[in-house]
């Protein structure tokens, strides 16, 4: 045999791919929805689907009503309820912030109107749709690609790759505000000098933040210049112009955009009394629903005949019916799902809840913690605390607030980061201007009240409340 012969190899190969049925992907795109979205998907149903009925709120007869109010305003403290004892139904307490709610532009709705100038395919459109709901407060995208390859394929049934994902992404990191959809602060910074006064050299800076990221980061810029063999001052200067980007794009779009918390419909209500927690959905404004009667008697009517006028009719009627069914238990798994999660978040909370929302008391938390209490995935979690509101007695607060990591004390004991972060503020708030604190004597002073976290800990915290280094706090 000649060495330029060739042989045949037939290989097989088995993919796992996880798939989800209309049903299940149905109740995740539900879960998603905020209290507003959740009334428009409601009542576009009804609009859309004839066999689908919505039951108003002075419809309903008093003996329902009364079984809404028992089963939503629970006692954190009370066992969880089973699936079948949760109605789809109104609220017991409807907060009176209607008319701070306004036709406010969002910032997502902002992106979603740049990306709509695209051409991009279908799928495209879908993932970019995706990654816009994916940014958080400042406009990064903190998961990683293949993280959301894999809940494109789970959630949305999207197959794609990191060259699809990467692609529709560097096309958002186009948008404005510049900077946005940066996966690091890193990329957020170059992003924006890629956009910056056409005209002007940004090599240095680009040298800086691509070369000597780390100690640009940890203020050891005095290292910089010898290691870049760039002169010093060319260094203080580009330094200089890279700590007046915006590290969070997305926090000034929408502060440009006039948000403000005051304009967030709550998704959940939360009360005390007699040192009890009382959870209750704000879904007042949605409707209940039934499948309609007039239908489910048409069908009967049509399923004794047995021409094909009549057989179609039937078929026609059936899967309207079966549609209305499966949203009526798509919203009902959602509310059941949401309620459980707010009243576990309560449960492990209860003491910063029962003592005016002092942080000191706010425990360390993640979202594990809820999964465990709950029984549901993480991933189920992290979809019911994203971009979901709870109105307080004192605030309406993000879920998200309420998840912190936890430092440990001398004693063993944990606190939340929450309590970490007001001790530096009330140090630096306390220190002598003509001499501040520095890092390390921040952390001295911390390790004294039994906090034993590192300098560069202490740097990070401070710099996450917008504390500027000592030199700068100087008069």
């Amino acid at each position: 045999m000649s060495d330029s012969s060739y042989t045949q190899i037939q290989q097989q190969q088995q993919a796992l791919t996880q798939s989800l049925s209309p049903q299940q992907l149905l109740a995740v795109q539900l879960l998603e929805l905020t209290t507003v979205e959740i009334e428009e998907r409601v009542r576009g149903e009804v609009m859309d689907n004839p066999a689908l009925e919505a039951v108003e709120p002075d419809e309903m007869q008093s003996g329902e009503d009364e079984k809404t109010v028992e089963a939503y305003s629970a006692d954190v403290d009370d066992d969880y309820s089973g699936d079948d004892e949760i109605p789809v139904a109104t609220a017991a307490y409807v907060p009176s912030i209607e008319s701070s709610y306004g036709d406010v532009v969002s910032f997502g709705d902002t992106l979603m109107e740049q990306l709509g100038a695209l051409s991009l395919s279908p799928d495209e459109m879908a993932i970019g749709e995706y990654l816009i709901g994916t940014l958080d407060e400042d406009g990064l995208l903190r998961k990683s690609l293949s993280e959301i390859e894999d809940e494109l394929l789970i959630y949305n049934n999207i197959a794609t790759g990191e060259v699809q994902l990467l692609k529709v992404l560097k096309a958002i990191q186009t948008f404005e505000p510049a900077g946005i959809a940066a996966r690091d602060l890193k990329e957020c910074l170059l992003l924006q000098l890629e956009r910056s006064v056409v005209g002007k050299d940004y090599a240095v800076h680009k040298r800086i933040l691509n070369e000597c990221y780390d100690d640009f980061a940890g203020k050891r810029w005095g290292v910089i210049p010898e290691k870049l063999d760039v002169p010093a001052e060319e260094c203080r200067e580009a330094i200089a112009d890279i700590i007046r980007l915006n590290p969070r794009p997305g926090a000034s779009l929408t502060e440009g955009l006039g948000f403000s918390r005051q304009q967030v419909m709550p998704d959940f209500l939360l009360e005390i009394s007699d040192d009890k927690v009382y959870v209750t959905l704000n879904n007042s404004h949605i409707p209940s629903l039934r499948v309609n009667d007039d239908f489910m008697q048409m069908l009967d009517v049509q399923l004794v005949g047995d021409n094909a006028e009549q057989r179609a009719a039937a078929l026609f009627l059936k899967q309207k019916i079966e549609s209305a069914k499966g949203f009526i238990t798509a919203v009902q798994q959602r509310e059941m799902t949401m309620l459980s999660t707010m009243r576990a978040i309560a449960s492990l909370q209860k003491e910063y809840f029962i003592n005016g929302g002092d942080e000191a008391f706010l425990k360390p938390m993640i979202l594990e913690d809820i999964a465990n209490i709950t029984g549901y995935d993480i991933s189920t979690i992290s979809r019911v605390c994203n971009s979901k509101y709870v109105q307080t007695p004192w605030s309406i607060t993000p879920l998200k607030y309420y998840f912190s990591d936890g430092v440990t004390l001398a004693d063993g004991t944990t606190q939340s980061v929450y309590e970490l972060f007001r001790v530096i503020q009330e140090l630096v708030d306390n220190e002598d201007k003509s001499n501040p604190l520095t890092d390390q004597m921040l952390q001295e002073q911390l390790e004294k009240q039994g906090y034993n976290i590192a300098r560069r800990t202490v740097a990070k915290y401070r710099e996450q409340l917008n504390i500027p280094v000592a030199r700068l706090r100087k008069e």
